[in-house]
Protein backbone atom coordinates (compact mmCIF):
# COMPACT_ATOMS: atom_id res chain seq x y z
CA UNK A 1 0.00 0.00 0.00
CA UNK A 2 1.01 3.56 -1.04
CA UNK A 3 0.91 6.73 1.51
CA UNK A 4 -1.78 8.76 0.07
CA UNK A 5 0.22 12.14 0.76
CA UNK A 6 3.79 10.91 -0.41
CA UNK A 7 3.57 8.25 -2.44
CA UNK A 8 5.46 6.24 -0.71
CA UNK A 9 5.17 2.56 -0.32
CA UNK A 10 3.89 1.76 3.78
CA UNK A 11 4.61 -1.58 5.35
CA UNK A 12 1.28 -3.77 5.93
CA UNK A 13 1.27 -3.48 9.46
CA UNK A 14 2.15 0.19 9.67
CA UNK A 15 -0.09 2.46 11.29
CA UNK A 16 1.11 5.47 9.66
CA UNK A 17 3.77 6.45 6.80
CA UNK A 18 7.40 6.42 8.41
CA UNK A 19 7.98 9.02 5.69
CA UNK A 20 5.21 12.15 6.34
CA UNK A 21 3.54 10.63 9.26
CA UNK A 22 0.38 10.28 7.50
CA UNK A 23 -2.10 7.47 8.33
CA UNK A 24 -3.40 7.48 4.25
CA UNK A 25 -6.38 8.96 5.56
CA UNK A 26 -8.49 11.94 5.74
CA UNK A 27 -8.77 13.88 8.49
CA UNK A 28 -11.80 13.49 10.99
CA UNK A 29 -13.88 16.27 10.88
CA UNK A 30 -13.06 19.66 12.61
CA UNK A 31 -16.46 21.29 12.75
CA UNK A 32 -14.55 24.92 12.64
CA UNK A 33 -18.18 26.42 10.72
CA UNK A 34 -20.36 24.60 13.25
CA UNK A 35 -18.39 26.14 16.31
CA UNK A 36 -17.84 29.74 14.75
CA UNK A 37 -21.61 29.90 13.67
CA UNK A 38 -22.41 28.82 17.23
CA UNK A 39 -20.06 31.66 18.54
CA UNK A 40 -22.12 34.02 16.37
CA UNK A 41 -25.21 33.63 17.15
CA UNK A 42 -25.66 30.77 19.82
CA UNK A 43 -23.57 31.67 22.97
CA UNK A 44 -20.24 32.86 22.85
CA UNK A 45 -18.75 31.30 26.06
CA UNK A 46 -19.08 27.71 24.56
CA UNK A 47 -18.30 28.88 21.14
CA UNK A 48 -14.87 29.81 21.85
CA UNK A 49 -13.72 25.88 23.12
CA UNK A 50 -15.15 24.47 20.15
CA UNK A 51 -13.29 26.98 17.66
CA UNK A 52 -10.20 26.46 19.99
CA UNK A 53 -10.89 22.55 19.64
CA UNK A 54 -11.72 22.65 15.90
CA UNK A 55 -8.76 24.67 14.86
CA UNK A 56 -6.67 21.94 16.21
CA UNK A 57 -7.67 19.02 14.69
CA UNK A 58 -6.00 19.08 11.37
CA UNK A 59 -2.61 20.33 12.96
CA UNK A 60 -2.30 17.44 15.15
CA UNK A 61 -3.56 15.20 12.06
CA UNK A 62 -0.86 16.79 10.22
CA UNK A 63 1.47 16.30 13.45
CA UNK A 64 0.78 12.44 13.66
CA UNK A 65 -1.17 12.93 16.55
CA UNK A 66 -4.14 10.91 15.35
CA UNK A 67 -5.82 10.16 18.19
CA UNK A 68 -5.23 14.10 19.56
CA UNK A 69 -7.09 15.06 16.48
CA UNK A 70 -9.89 12.45 17.01
CA UNK A 71 -10.15 13.56 20.27
CA UNK A 72 -10.50 17.61 19.27
CA UNK A 73 -13.18 16.88 16.91
CA UNK A 74 -15.14 15.43 19.49
CA UNK A 75 -14.74 18.09 22.06
CA UNK A 76 -15.47 21.05 19.05
CA UNK A 77 -18.63 18.72 18.11
CA UNK A 78 -19.61 18.91 22.08
CA UNK A 79 -18.83 22.27 22.65
CA UNK A 80 -20.52 23.43 19.49
CA UNK A 81 -23.72 21.35 20.18
CA UNK A 82 -23.85 22.48 23.65
CA UNK A 83 -23.52 26.28 22.40
CA UNK A 84 -26.34 25.45 20.17
CA UNK A 85 -28.79 23.75 22.95
CA UNK A 86 -27.78 26.73 25.51
CA UNK A 87 -28.39 28.82 22.92
CA UNK A 88 -31.50 27.85 22.18
CA UNK A 89 -32.75 27.36 25.61
CA UNK A 90 -32.15 30.82 25.99
CA UNK A 91 -34.01 32.40 23.09
CA UNK A 92 -37.01 30.06 24.56
CA UNK A 93 -36.89 31.32 27.55
CA UNK A 94 -36.80 35.33 26.44
CA UNK A 95 -39.48 34.55 24.23
CA UNK A 96 -41.22 33.04 26.62
CA UNK A 97 -40.76 35.88 28.83
CA UNK A 98 -41.28 38.24 26.55
CA UNK A 99 -45.07 36.43 25.83
CA UNK A 100 -45.64 36.21 29.79
CA UNK A 101 -45.21 40.29 29.87
CA UNK A 102 -47.64 41.07 26.64
CA UNK A 103 -49.92 39.13 28.65
CA UNK A 104 -49.98 40.53 31.42
CA UNK A 105 -50.05 43.86 30.03
CA UNK A 106 -52.76 42.67 27.75
CA UNK A 107 -54.63 41.66 31.13
CA UNK A 108 -53.59 45.26 32.77
CA UNK A 109 -55.62 47.26 29.86
CA UNK A 110 -58.64 44.79 29.49
CA UNK A 111 -59.03 45.31 33.18
CA UNK A 112 -59.19 49.26 32.93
Amino acid sequence: MNCVKCGEPVPDNAESCPQCTGNGGTPPPNHLVWAILVTIFCCLPFGIPAIIFAAQVNSKWEAGDFAGAQQSSKRAKFWSWLGFAVGLFGSLIYIAIQALGLFAVAAANGAQ
